[in-house]
């Protein structure tokens, strides 16, 4: 498989509005959940350390929200969660260590909004994602922001969809690699509204920004947390954060919605485990995440980063992953992407 011009690929899509209860409800049980084995696992669980999986390079998105909750999860169960990194092809090849893995509660996995898109984009994977994998738990959803170039001749997102509408295939926006959130958050504004521009993928979020800086890309999506520093700079414009409503943390970034041009787009974050983990033990992982969710300590931290603290039930989690992959399938399929692997 192909990740094109990018490295860790911590992917930031357009997603349904980051309300966590509307974001986990409306979807159809999958029938991984439903088969999920009622048998205990050996002894009493965990009495031994616990393996949580990374599907990119250490210091991303996905790596901040994996040890937000790995870290009190390790003083809530009594054993240490042992972060282990293993990046590429949009998560694939960490998710197919933890199919693979003995399913007894010892291994799990941290993904984000690439991971749903996953299905759509490569026709071969090395797993079935309803059979052989069970969400366990939503931990939190990102808002995107939108971002151009500091010379690009348009000041809020009305302009911006008129002058690029006007110029079909004359610019160009970036994302941090081909499948991530930010690239199918774009496709699908693009949709919407009309638009004709090129993609152009990179090895993670840094490539892009510099580009976006130096004049190479006009647009970019991506979370606010990588973005809002160079914006309080001046090196780069914001047009709109593609949020319901504005972020605690940046009160001042108007949304799409104020805009008067409406669009919903963001990346989350999500605990996966083997289907044939047993019952009781993703029901507990399930419990613990949610309390370590609505600590106000938690709460704060993400909020901090623009990141809206997840939640929910363990079906609430596959209805809303469900969800999220039938509408990347309609986004992929409307853009045409098509990814070796």
């Amino acid at each position: 498989m192909r990740t094109s011009k990018t490295a860790g690929n911590d992917r930031p899509s357009g997603n349904p509005a980051p309300t966590r209860r509307r974001l986990l409800q409306g979807a159809v049980a999958g029938a991984a959940w439903a088969g999920a084995p009622l048998v205990r696992a050996q002894g009493a669980w965990p009495n031994k350390p616990i393996r949580m999986i990374v599907g990119y390079t250490p210091g991303g998105f996905t790596d901040n929200m994996a040890r937000a909750i790995g870290e009190p999860l390790s003083r809530a169960l009594g054993q240490q969660v042992l972060f282990d990194y293993k990046p590429g092809a949009n998560s694939i090849i960490g998710t197919d260590l933890m199919v693979k893995a003995p399913a007894d509660g010892y291994t799990i996995t941290t993904v984000i909004a690439a991971h749903s898109a996953n299905p759509s984009l490569y026709p071969r994977l090395p797993f079935d994602w309803q059979q052989d994998i069970t969400p366990v738990a939503m931990t939190g959803i990102a808002p995107l922001i939108l971002v151009a170039n500091a010379q690009f001749p348009v000041n809020n997102l009305k302009e911006m969809v008129e002058y690029v509408r006007s110029r079909p295939n004359q610019f160009n926006f970036g994302s941090s690699g081909n499948g991530a959130a930010a690239h199918l958050a774009m496709e699908a504004f693009k949709q919407q509204y009309g638009l004709k521009m090129q993609h152009i993928p990179y090895k993670g979020t840094q490539p892009a920004l510099t580009d976006l800086i130096g004049g190479q890309i006009q647009l970019l999506f991506d979370v606010p947390l990588a973005m809002a520093p160079h914006v309080k700079a001046g090196k780069i414009k914001s047009l709109g954060m593609s949020s319901e409503k504005r972020l605690p943390a940046y009160p001042d970034y108007p949304t799409f919605n104020e805009s008067g041009v409406p669009f919903i787009g963001n990346t989350w974050s999500m605990v996966l485990a083997s289907s044939r983990t047993p019952r009781e033990i993703i029901l507990r992982l399930n419990a613990e995440i949610n309390k370590i969710l609505a600590t106000p300590e938690v709460r704060a931290k993400l909020e901090s980063t623009g990141v809206v603290p997840g939640g929910g039930t363990v079906e609430e989690t596959v209805a809303f992953l469900a969800a999220e992959v039938a509408r990347n399938a309609r986004v992929v399929k409307e853009a045409g992407i098509k990814l070796e692997g």
